[in-house]
């Protein structure tokens, strides 16, 4: 499903954006306004929110980046996929699976995220 491909690939690209007034810009294209997002460590709710999360995501684990691990799979309005957090082509440090539920206007409106590889504290 090539729509959803490109829909998480520009995910993938607002996770990795450093640069906050970017960052802002692409979140309003890639996700709804009042996009709920969840996962173990946290759950946010509305666009900024989502990018507060993120600069401090990148804060934790600066100079990694996310990847898409795998191809999307998609049906309906609801895409999952597999990401990676790593510094360029090293083993991931971290491995997460996320679902997006895709609003009527084609943006993710919904995250939920779940952790399959962690770093040991």
């Amino acid at each position: 499903m090539t729509d959803a491909k490109n829909l998480i690939d520009a995910y993938i690209a607002v996770w990795n954006e450093t640069d906050a007034d970017a960052r802002a810009k692409k979140i309003d294209e890639v996700f709804a306004e009042q996009v709920e997002y969840t996962d173990p460590l946290a759950s946010v709710h509305g666009r900024e929110e989502l990018s507060a999360l993120i600069g401090g995501a990148q804060a934790q684990f600066a100079g990694l980046n996310v990847r898409l691990a795998g191809e999307p799979d998609a049906h309906h309005d609801v895409v999952r996929f597999t990401w990676e957090l790593a510094a360029g082509d090293d083993e991931a440090l971290v491995v997460g699976f996320d679902v997006a539920l895709i609003a009527p206007d084609g943006r993710i409106g919904a995250v939920a995220g779940f952790l399959d590889k962690v770093p040991a504290m």
